[in-house]
């Protein structure tokens, strides 16, 4: 999507569609006319980014709990194992727990 610049054409502006799956390319124009689509379409593009935005600042802010939940999680995990296998289970095929024979 963009100004395109041709040798004997000047500036133009042309815009991507998908059509049938496929990508065409769409010529809108020069001049004033092109300048104010593609200022229209930067606003859009701007709008569709706004949620993307709020998204990545939530995920930002909660980082350091997300990463303290998987240090804890690690820890449960490692005790629980030992535990288990202290009292004679093992995994069986790296899945459930089961207990071992004569143990």
């Amino acid at each position: 999507m963009g100004w395109e610049t041709r040798e004997r054409g000047g500036r133009y502006y042309t815009r991507s569609r998908k059509v049938g799956g496929r990508v065409t390319r769409e010529y809108v124009g020069t001049g004033l006319v092109a300048e104010l689509v593609a200022g229209r379409d930067a606003a859009e593009r701007r709008q569709r980014a706004e949620p993307e935005l709020a998204i990545r600042g939530e995920r930002n802010r909660l980082a350091p709990a997300d990463a303290a939940l998987e240090a804890f999680d690690a820890a449960a995990e490692a005790m629980a194992r030992t535990a288990l296998v202290a009292h004679g289970y093992r995994r069986h095929h790296r899945g459930e727990w089961r207990r071992r024979r004569g143990a």
